[in-house]
């Protein structure tokens, strides 16, 4: 499998940082960082991973599995990660994310038909105190209102 010069950097420092027989630590790095690159995990990213790390594509495929940042579909262009844990629910984070599915007209985890804007509802960003929080990508959006929610979507609309 073929990625960019700045991913084999990436992949090398990340290799060379884990003591020799602890590769598998790389596991999950090596796959946010390729997801990133070409959208999602395929069954070829699981094999060279897997190839890299020392590892079985059945013990990367597990890792998969389990994270839910990690997918085998690609997302938008634009992926919004709503959070509705406990302090966003309390501050409308639950309203937030419905509005956000109305507005985009998809549910969790789906795509627009553009392939621009994807949506997830999340647990926790670890941003309590700024409630109710929301991602576009990795841009962190705090005290989002459903008035700022909406600004934020035209305006990336208009990136297209």
């Amino acid at each position: 499998m073929t990625f960019s010069s700045e991913l084999e950097t990436k992949f090398e420092k990340l290799l060379k940082s884990y003591p020799a027989g602890r590769e598998r630590s790389a596991v999950i790095p090596m796959l946010l960082f390729a997801q990133d690159e070409i959208g999602s995990v395929t069954p070829e990213l699981v094999a060279e991973v897997a190839r890299r790390t020392g590892v079985t594509p059945l013990q990367v495929e597990e890792v998969v599995s389990y994270y839910s940042m990690l997918r085998t579909t690609p997302a938008g262009k634009h992926h919004i990660q709503i959070c509705t844990n406990i302090s966003c629910m309390l501050s409308g984070g639950a309203e937030l994310y419905e509005h956000a599915r109305k507005k985009l007209g998809i549910g969790n985890k789906e795509v627009t038909p553009d392939g621009q804007f994807s949506l997830e509802e999340v647990e926790c960003m670890g941003a309590c105190s700024w409630a109710p929080a929301l991602q576009v990508n990795y841009e962190f959006h705090h005290a989002m209102t459903m008035e700022k929610l909406d600004r934020l979507i035209d305006s990336l609309r208009k990136l297209q």
